[in-house]
């Protein structure tokens, strides 16, 4: 009973942080990185702050997410992406809010969201492991991961990612697309609205 309801705050927490994000004005400053609105760089004039402003592009107010959120995750691209939607071995797995993946998602992606993948790892090939294991999944015959959220300042895939590898999933057969909605829309390549 305790595990329910720490799940069902948790995840009422993450829709209400997401949905604030989603309400942001264009020109508000954003964190570029936890705490830090602004980094000063020296050019050739002198002294540049680098500062960061919602865009009408933008999915969330997340801070900068770095390209391999845990060692031994690949980062991937769009190519990489289209290619493992190809692979037997693979899954492209969205790990955003339903809410966001209904609204539009790549073709041929799974939803899992990143508050229950740690629950739902047989899904991707993993078997719950019983007994006092450290591990709570074997993962050993798991399938190659490719995740993706809203994009490069989006924390979903990067949480998930760490959930994953805390219970059993091993951090190699990961693959990070940092780039997420943002980028895959950005560069015209279809989507299909309405999935689960």
């Amino acid at each position: 009973m305790k595990k329910l309801l720490v799940l069902a705050l948790s995840m009422m927490t993450s829709h209400v942080v997401f949905a604030q994000a989603a309400t942001i004005a264009p020109g508000t400053p954003l964190d570029i990185f936890k705490g830090k609105k602004e980094v000063v760089v020296q050019g050739s004039q002198g002294p540049i702050t680098i500062t960061r402003v919602m865009t009408s592009c933008a999915k969330n107010g997340g801070t900068i997410q770095p390209l391999v959120p845990l060692a031994g995750v690949t980062p991937v691209t769009e190519s990489e992406i289209i290619q493992a939607l190809g692979d037997k071995e693979a899954m492209v797995v969205d790990m955003r809010d339903s809410n966001d993946r209904v609204k539009g998602t790549i073709p041929g992606s799974i939803g899992i969201p990143y508050t229950e993948v740690a629950m739902r790892m047989d899904e991707l090939g993993c078997k719950k492991v019983t007994g006092n294991s450290q591990k709570k999944w074997d993962c050993s015959k798991a399938k190659k991961i490719y995740t993706f959220c809203n994009g490069p300042v989006c924390p979903q895939s990067p949480f998930a990612i760490n959930a994953m590898t805390r219970d059993g999933f091993p951090a190699t057969k990961l693959y990070y697309y940092r780039g997420g909605m943002l980028d895959w829309e950005a560069l015209g390549l279809t989507t299909i609205k309405g999935e689960f």
